[in-house]
């Protein structure tokens, strides 16, 4: 059996008195693209941010390769190999495209090796060495979803988190970002991900979890969910508990 590189157990996660995630658990294979899929509010945002280290979780456990991340802050993730691209891309507008990339290796001073990983990086995403004195501001969308995905390699993650990579891009955008997911995937780095595009999710995804209003309604193959399947699970007409938070 693959041996799971994240773990998540019993994440709960609350805003004052709302509970946006809701005793949250599954795990994450070495190696593997996992999604999580589900409506607008469901909880999928805030379960990255708590793996991330961005809000604290009200209880349970996260794990990377098995170590307990407690309350570990963002940046000593992102030392142990956790890599989060935010919901909306997120980039240093005013600096340019390798200043921005060079910010995602801010944890790596004085490394000899960052110079390589640019130019490897630049390889998989070529739109980036053709706008690298560009500032990040100047991009378009699809650029500079691009640029988040290639900052958040620079810190040369084991597990990456990816929060809505395709939202707000053209057609055409959606098919190339999605293609370089899946080639990141290939060359190794293991993929949580966040995205409204349910399908394309399922099809990249070896496993799916829906979440709704906090909780997980349903975890399995994407085999498993048809179009009539997924309407259920996001409606709640699948005979689950609705529960209000």
């Amino acid at each position: 059996m693959t041996r799971a590189l994240l773990g998540i157990a019993g994440l709960r996660v609350r805003y004052g008195m709302i509970e946006a995630v809701a005793d949250v658990s599954f795990d994450v294979p070495q190696g593997a693209i996992v999604s999580l899929i589900g409506s607008n509010g469901a909880g999928k945002t805030s379960t990255l941010k708590a793996v991330a280290g961005l809000i604290p979780a009200a209880a349970g456990t996260v794990t990377l390769r098995g170590q307990d991340l407690g309350t570990r802050p963002a940046h000593a993730r992102v030392a142990l190999g956790l890599s989060l691209v935010p919901e909306g891309r997120r980039v240093f507008a005013r600096l340019t495209v390798e200043e921005n990339l060079l910010l995602g290796a801010y944890l790596r001073p004085g490394d000899p090796e960052v110079a390589a990983d640019m130019a490897e990086i630049i390889g998989l995403l070529p739109v980036l060495g053709e706008r690298r004195r560009q500032l990040a501001g100047t991009l378009s969308g699809g650029e500079q979803q691009m640029l988040a995905i290639g900052r958040a390699m620079m810190s040369r993650p084991q597990m990456l988190l990816m929060d809505e990579p395709t939202m707000g891009l053209s057609p055409r955008m959606v098919e190339a970002v999605l293609e370089k997911i899946a080639e990141i995937n290939r060359r190794g780095t293991t993929i949580l991900l966040v995205e409204q595009n349910a399908i394309d999710a399922i099809a990249l995804s070896s496993m799916v979890h829906v979440l709704r209003r906090g909780r997980i309604v349903h975890s399995g193959p994407g085999s498993e969910l048809g179009a009539d399947r997924l309407r259920e699970l996001y409606l709640g007409t699948d005979g689950t508990t609705m529960e209000t938070s």
